[in-house]
C-alpha cells in the first residue's frame, strides 16, 4: 500500500500538483473541507485522518446547536475520524489539483458511522442490496442565478437582487444562446470534475436554470449531486455571480426543486422496474408503496430548513401530500414508463436538500416498500393538489418543518432505516433550525404588525 501511495503522490507531483483538496459533507448538505500538501494527503490515505467533530454540532451558520449526546461541550470536541475515498478522485478544472471526498469512520464494533449523512445512505443502499438491488439515480436542480456577489446580496439586505437574465422564459433559446458561454462552460466545467450534466436549460423565472445530472450507480449518484450544487456555486463566484439553491427565495416566484430519479437494477444491470405489460412490474408497484407509506415521516430528510415549507404548498409545482401518478407532475411520485429507463422520480425534495439524506429517504422508503409487499392507493389522474385534502392524515405532509420534525421523531421507520442515534441527532438539529427561525423577526412581520397594531 505504502509503494502505490508513493507512486501516486510521485505522479501528482509530475502533474504540477503541489497540494490535495479534501471534503466531507455535514448534516446539512455543507461540504467542509481543506487543502492538505502532498505529504499530509499520503499520511491521511496510510493511516486516516481527524476532524473536529464539531461540523455534526454547528449549524448552516456556524452557530452550535444547544444539547444532544453525540458531542457538544460536554465532549470537548475531539476529532472525528475519517478517510478518503480514493476512487473519489477528480481534478478540479479550475486548480490543477487533485479533489478527494472524505467519509467518517464508523466507530469501533459498529457497521456505520451514526450520525455521517453518507452513511445514512449507506443504510439504505444495504437494505437494497440485501434484497439483491442496486440503486441508478439522477438528480434535478433549479437554481436561481444572480448578478451578484457574497458581498452585495448583503450590502443590499437581499432585497432588490438582480438576477443574470430578466423576466419569465422557461426553455427559452434565446435566454439560453445569447447566454451560450456560460450555459456550456459549466457543463464543461461539470464534465471535468466528474460530475456530467446530461441536460441544462431555463426555467421559468428570472435567472433560473435547471440541471439534469447524468445518472450512476448507488452512492456515486448523491456525490454527484452535492459536488454540483458546491462546485456549481464556485463556478458562478469565480465569474462574479451568484447561485442559491434555496427552496424558495420570493413568493413572487415558484420554488427550486432537487427532483431525485431512481430505480433498481440486478447483478446484470437490468432494470428491475421494468415492464413490457401495460400495468406496472410488481418491484415497481411495492416500491411507490413504500414511497406513500413511509415518506411523510421521513420528510425533514428532503425538506430540512424552515424555508422548504414555502414550497410545499399548493400551486406551485411542489406536493403536499403522499400520492403518486402515472407522468403526473402534480403528485409526489411520478411513475416514468419505458422499458429499460422506467423509473421513479421524487418530486418531494427541494434543491435545498442534503442530497444523500434525500437518497437515504427515497430509496430506504422504497426498499422497505419492496421488502414488505407494500401495494400503493390509486395512482392520481388530474389534478393531485384536488384530492389531498381527503387523503388520511397520515399521507399529507407536515405544514412546517417543527410539526415534520416531531413526526419523524417518532417514526419507527426512520429509526430502523437510520437507527436511534441518527434519528434523535437529526431531530435535535431540525428542532434548533426551527427555533432559530421563531425568535427572529421577519420582514413579513415589519409589514404585517408595525403600523397596524
Amino acid at each position: 500500500m505504502t509503494a502505490e501511495i508513493e507512486a501516486r503522490v510521485a505522479r501528482y507531483r509530475e502533474r504540477g500538483a503541489r497540494h490535495v483538496k479534501l471534503g466531507l459533507t455535514d448534516i446539512d448538505g455543507v461540504m467542509r473541507g481543506k487543502y492538505v500538501s502532498l505529504d499530509k494527503f499520503a499520511g491521511v490515505l496510510r493511516k486516516g485522518g481527524g476532524f473536529c467533530d464539531c461540523v455534526f454540532a454547528w449549524d448552516i451558520d456556524d452557530q452550535l446547536y444547544d444539547g444532544g449526546d453525540f458531542t457538544g461541550w460536554h465532549t470537548g470536541f475531539p476529532d472525528a475520524e475519517y478517510r478518503l475515498l480514493v476512487d473519489t478522485e477528480r481534478w478540479l478544472p479550475d486548480e490543477g489539483i487533485p479533489y478527494f471526498i472524505g467519509e467518517f469512520q464508523a466507530p469501533e464494533g459498529a457497521s456505520h458511522h451514526p450520525i455521517c449523512p453518507r452513511s445514512a445512505l449507506r443504510r439504505s443502499l444495504a437494505l437494497a442490496s440485501d434484497l439483491g438491488l442496486t440503486l441508478r439515480a439522477g438528480f434535478e436542480y433549479e437554481l436561481f442565478v444572480f448578478d451578484e456577489t457574497p458581498h452585495s446580496i448583503r450590502e443590499k439586505g437581499y432585497r432588490n437582487l438582480r438576477p443574470l437574465t430578466p423576466g419569465n422564459f422557461g426553455y427559452s433559446v434565446l435566454r439560453a444562446s445569447a447566454n451560450s458561454e456560460w450555459f456550456q462552460a459549466l457543463m464543461n466545467y461539470c464534465d471535468d470534475l466528474g460530475t456530467p450534466v446530461e441536460g441544462l436549460h431555463c426555467e421559468t423565472g428570472p435567472g433560473v436554470w435547471e440541471a439534469a445530472l447524468a445518472p450512476a450507480d448507488g452512492m456515486e449518484s448523491a456525490d454527484r449531486a452535492a459536488l454540483f450544487k458546491t462546485f456549481a456555486k464556485v463556478f458562478f463566484a469565480k465569474r462574479e455571480a451568484l447561485a442559491t439553491f434555496m427552496a424558495k427565495w420570493s413568493m413572487d416566484y415558484p420554488g427550486q426543486s432537487g427532483h431525485f430519479h431512481f430505480s433498481f437494477v440486478n447483478a446484470d444491470g437490468d432494470n428491475q422496474f421494468a415492464s413490457d405489460a401495460p400495468e406496472l412490474g410488481a418491484r415497481l408497484r411495492h416500491a411507490v408503496g413504500g414511497l406513500v407509506r413511509y415518506v411523510p415521516a421521513l420528510l425533514p430528510m428532503l425538506a430540512p430548513t424552515v424555508n422548504s415549507y414555502t414550497r410545499l404548498v399548493k400551486g406551485a409545482w411542489a406536493p403536499t401530500a403522499a400520492t403518486w401518478g402515472i407522468d403526473n407532475r402534480t403528485a409526489a411520485f411520478r411513475v416514468i414508463r419505458g422499458g429499460a429507463s422506467e423509473r421513479i422520480e421524487c418530486r418531494v425534495g427541494g434543491a435545498d436538500g442534503n442530497p444523500y439524506l434525500a437518497a437515504a429517504a427515497a430509496v430506504g422508503a422504497a426498499a422497505l416498500g419492496i421488502q414488505e409487499r407494500l401495494e400503493p392507493p390509486e395512482p392520481v389522474v388530474g389534478n393531485a393538489y384536488d384530492v389531498e385534502d381527503a387523503l388520511p392524515a397520515e399521507r399529507r405532509f407536515s405544514p412546517t418543518l417543527r410539526d415534520a420534525t416531531a413526526r419523524f421523531l417518532g417514526s419507527d421507520a426512520a429509526r430502523r432505516l437510520f437507527g436511534d442515534a441518527f434519528v434523535e441527532h437529526f431531530a435535535l438539529s431540525r428542532d434548533w433550525e426551527s427555533r432559530e427561525s421563531e425568535r427572529h423577526v421577519t420582514d413579513w412581520q415589519l409589514a404585517r404588525y408595525f403600523e397596524a397594531i
